[in-house]
């Protein structure tokens, strides 16, 4: 089948001419996506995402144009948008860090506060199930890195990273509310 007809199919919902386009881009995207992105499982998750971002957007085909672009696009975003999600969770630790251990000199008030929400963190992870507790402080408090705790929990970068993200939103969960309280008048 040529790749027009394939592409027809796949607009119809046809999962083996959606197979077929599989097969023959996936090393394409796989390559392209490797001249970005180190950690190979971060690769065939992008990978993943890109087909599964294909087969949920095949409407958008247009059977006179090469999937390979269509795809190249797509790929481009999940990278680019993965990347800005690093960064703004890397943004926002820096934040959290700066507050609690800025040591530039503040007055009294500020270090009361500094201190509470210090307290108040801890805290929270405290309140955090076990085995997530364990892997944020470990990238914390040890600095290691996603694949160093992958390696001593036995467990997939991918899961360590699932962790912490859920930890982080947890805690800008919590903060939020520590920060809209802590400004209400006394």
């Amino acid at each position: 089948m040529k790749e027009e007809e394939l592409i027809e199919q796949v607009k119809k919902g046809n999962n083996i001419a959606f197979a077929a386009l599989y097969d023959y881009y996936w090393q394409r995207v796989y390559n392209f996506t490797k001249l970005y992105v180190t950690s190979s499982d971060s690769i065939s998750e992008i990978v993943q995402d890109v087909f599964v971002k294909f087969w949920e957007s095949r409407h958008l085909l247009d059977s006179n144009r090469k999937v390979e672009g269509f795809l190249f696009i797509i790929t481009r975003n999940i990278i680019f948008n993965k990347a800005r999600s690093r960064m703004r969770e890397d943004m926002f630790k820096m934040t959290v860090l700066r507050s609690i251990e800025n040591e530039e000199p503040y007055n009294q008030e500020d270090r009361m506060v500094a201190e509470d929400l210090k307290e108040y963190i801890d805290r929270l992870i405290a309140v955090l199930p076990e085995r997530q507790r364990e892997i944020f402080l470990m990238s914390r408090e040890e600095n290691m890195t996603y694949r160093e705790i992958a390696l001593r929990c036995g467990i997939g970068e991918k899961a360590v990273e699932r962790h912490i993200h859920l930890t982080l939103k947890f805690l800008k969960k919590n903060l939020l509310l520590f920060i809209l309280f802590s400004m209400l008048p006394e």
